[in-house]
Parts: structure tokens; C-alpha cells; sequence
């Protein structure tokens, strides 16, 4: 399983020791393949992960489930295997891509650059449970909330990717995009 912890970004990072070289800056490779899971439910609110850095829980973030491509899989493998890692949430369909975007930045000692796409998908559990999370998502990751439009733009809290609670408006307003919206590189 790949782990996921955005830092500044909103972004993911692998567990220590797999895909190595793969994604980072220095390591070979190109961009790290990342699938991010938009979850709604029936009241239009969205799941994000609380995370921190793991030496520093004052350096936390809010985040969509979702991480790396493993293997052969693809995106939407990916996107409905990390969301069950992350919150035992499996009874989900895969809608469209709604954003794309290419970030880079720091976590636990690393740089990591990534081609994030981020999926939408509906579901009518609210409840959540991580199931297979990694040693080092278990030092980092702290917890999950249902956050509605009007909080995400309320929130003095860090929330990647960064411009989320318009996007989530627009989204709820227009409806799906017809095509994935490119969104700005972040680098930090």
C-alpha cells in the first residue's frame, strides 16, 4: 500500500522502503502516478484525512483519501484500493476526474513529485475505519471528518489541495466538469 500524507499541498508520499526512487526529486523516475478519491455524501459534504508531519504533529493538514498507483493497476484501481485502505469505505462508484494537478513537496525527509487526479464518488456511509494503513501513515495520520462547503471555507486549518472549498462549490453548484480541470502546480 502506498501511504499518503500531503504536506503542503495536499499531496502524497510512499511508505518508507516502497517504490523506491519513484516520484522524488533525486530519485529517478518521473512524476509519482497519484489517484485522490472526491467523496461525497448524500449530504454534499467531503471526507478529508487529518494528517501531520510525523515528527511534528503541530505541522498537520486536512486531505482527499487517495495515493499512489501500485504495479500495473490503474488510476481507478488505485483510487478504490486507497480509499478502502485509508476508510474501509468500499461501497463507492468512480465518477469522472474532476481536477488534475502537479504538485512537489517535502514529507518525512523527502521531496516528492507527484500527477495527482482526483476522482469524484458518492457514498451513503459515513462511517469510517482505516484498514491497512502503513507504519508510517499510522505515526501520521490522525483521524477523518465530513466537512461541509460552508466549513471548508470557514477554516483557518491548512486544507489541500488549496483552493478545495471553491472547487467543492463549484462542483456543487455546476456539477461535474466535462473534462478534468488542469489546476495550478503547487511547489513547496
Amino acid at each position: 500500500m502506498s501511504a499518503e500524507m500531503p504536506h503542503a499541498t495536499g499531496d502524497s508520499y510512499e511508505a518508507e522502503g516502497e517504490g523506491e526512487g519513484e516520484g522524488r526529486s533525486g530519485g529517478g523516475g518521473g512524476l509519482r502516478r497519484v489517484a485522490r478519491v472526491v467523496l461525497l455524501d448524500p449530504r454534499d459534504r467531503i471526507l478529508l484525512l487529518h494528517g501531520h508531519e510525523p515528527d511534528d504533529p503541530a505541522d498537520d493538514w486536512w486531505f482527499t483519501p487517495g495515493g499512489g498507483v501500485e504495479g500495473d493497476e490503474t488510476r481507478e484501481q488505485a483510487a478504490l484500493r486507497e480509499l478502502a485502505e485509508e476508510t474501509g469505505i468500499t461501497e463507492v462508484e468512480l465518477g469522472p476526474v474532476l481536477w488534475r494537478r502537479t504538485c512537489s513537496f517535502p514529507f518525512a525527509g523527502r521531496r516528492w513529485d507527484q500527477d495527482e487526479w482526483y476522482y469524484l464518488a458518492r457514498t451513503t456511509r459515513t462511517a469510517t475505519g482505516a484498514t491497512a494503513l502503513t507504519e508510517l501513515e499510522r505515526r501520521s495520520v490522525i483521524g477523518s471528518r465530513w466537512w461541509t462547503c460552508p466549513e471548508l471555507a470557514r477554516t483557518h486549518e491548512t486544507v489541500y489541495p488549496m483552493r478545495l472549498a471553491g472547487l467543492l462549490r463549484t462542483l456543487l453548484d455546476e456539477g461535474a466538469p466535462a473534462g478534468p480541470v488542469i489546476l495550478d502546480t503547487e511547489i513547496v
